[in-house]
């Protein structure tokens, strides 16, 4: 792994920011922009966009779509979330319609895996 991210993708993932899904949406603008610790929206990481990042955390959130529980799509997620936690970051792949069903729940859960990274030091 010799790059961080693939500059070729950073004019993909500024689209990806402008037309977030309704999830992203939702997830974005009711918790994670407030969140206390900095998360980035359509990051690019190796060769892969991914929809939340936390630094601090070393967090990726994905949210999932019905498209990704498809045999394709479940490899290829395999393959993205091996490659990218290669890289030392956890990642958390949450589905879409957790979003709308579990909202409290989905926010609960990535607040204790960001607590439960030893790369973070609450206070």
């Amino acid at each position: 792994m010799d790059r961080k991210h693939n500059p070729a993708l950073t004019q993909r993932a500024r689209e990806l920011r402008k037309n977030m899904t309704q999830e992203e949406k939702q997830l974005w603008y009711q918790f994670l922009r407030t969140y206390p610790l900095r998360f980035l929206r359509q990051k690019v990481i190796d060769n892969y966009i991914v929809d939340f990042y936390c630094h601090e955390a070393r967090l990726v959130i994905e949210l999932d779509g019905s498209q990704h529980y498809e045999k394709d799509g479940l490899l290829r997620d395999q393959i993205r979330t091996e490659r990218i936690e290669q890289r030392g970051l956890t990642v958390l792949r949450i589905p879409n319609n957790a979003i709308w069903e579990n909202f409290e729940g989905v926010c609960a859960y990535i607040d204790e895996a960001v607590k439960g990274s030893a790369c973070v030091n609450w206070q």
